[in-house]
């Protein structure tokens, strides 16, 4: 398979999260020619002190999806509310469903060490979901044929870089995204409804530039090479893809490297 023609699928938790975390590494997989997909597990219906939770999540439904086309992925709908990302059989049944359906070459999941539970969970339910793809004997939900290509899973860096207990987590490697961290960040910019609520509940102040500070952090990292980077790091291939099996490495190799 050529890199051009790599499926790739973003699946987070929360509208914005693939923003933060994702959005420079899918510019640039889009701009190799990959197809995108674009996937909140929840939808993002606690994120406002302001708004009731139907609203939130009518709000955040279409900032998501404006953030999405702005990075030219498919977008899929949400499955549940927030704090709903709950491991489950019938949410791992729902989300092995979606993953048969785009039948991603490349997935990239949220951190197994990230500072809240939807994030964690989401990388547990997604990775099992691309594990369960070629399982005859798990129908999905609604049921949906098996699919048996290789996968790659790539985890994202933790929000803010720091696990659970405040820790740094180093990652395994690192993408350049210099040349597209304006529309990385005009891709967050559609989130409109966060910047008051992550100022006020997280203590973001001005999430944009926020992002920017995660992102030159990576960069640091990089021994020079550059300014901005999103860190990543690879899944066990067990159960996925041959070990050899890296297509970010293939589509942007001239873009990645090992952490400095």
């Amino acid at each position: 398979m050529s890199a051009g023609s790599y499926r790739v699928f973003a699946v987070a938790a929360h509208p914005d999260d693939i923003e933060f975390g994702m959005a420079g590494t899918l510019l640039l997989l889009r701009e190799a020619g990959c197809e995108l997909h674009y996937m909140t597990v929840a939808n993002g219906c606690c994120g406002s002190n302001v708004t009731d939770a139907a609203e939130t999540a009518r709000i955040r439904g279409g900032e998501a999806r404006a953030a999405a086309a702005n990075l030219g992925a498919v977008y899929h709908a949400p499955l549940v509310n927030d704090l709903e990302i709950l491991y489950s059989k019938a949410l791992l049944d729902r989300l092995t469903a979606i993953v048969r359906e785009v039948a991603p070459d490349i997935l990239l999941v949220p951190s197994l060490f990230d500072y809240m539970e939807d994030h964690t969970q989401t990388a547990r339910l997604a990775v099992m979901a691309a594990f369960c793809r070629g399982m005859p004997n798990l129908s999905g939900d609604p049921p949906r044929p098996i699919v048996e290509n290789p996968v790659r899973v790539y985890h994202a860096q933790p929000h803010g870089h720091r696990d659970a207990m405040g820790q740094f987590r180093t990652p395994e490697f690192l993408i350049g995204i210099d040349s597209v961290l304006q529309p990385k960040t005009d891709a967050l910019a559609c989130h409109h409804s966060q910047r008051a609520w992550l100022d006020d509940s997280q203590g973001m102040d001005a999430y944009l530039a926020t992002m920017h500070q995660f992102c030159a952090e990576m960069g640091s990292l990089s021994g020079g090479c550059f300014a901005h980077a999103e860190g990543w790091s690879r899944h066990n291939h067990l159960g996925f893809c041959d070990a050899a099996f890296d297509p970010l490495a293939q589509t942007l190799n001239a873009l990645t490297c090992p952490v400095a």
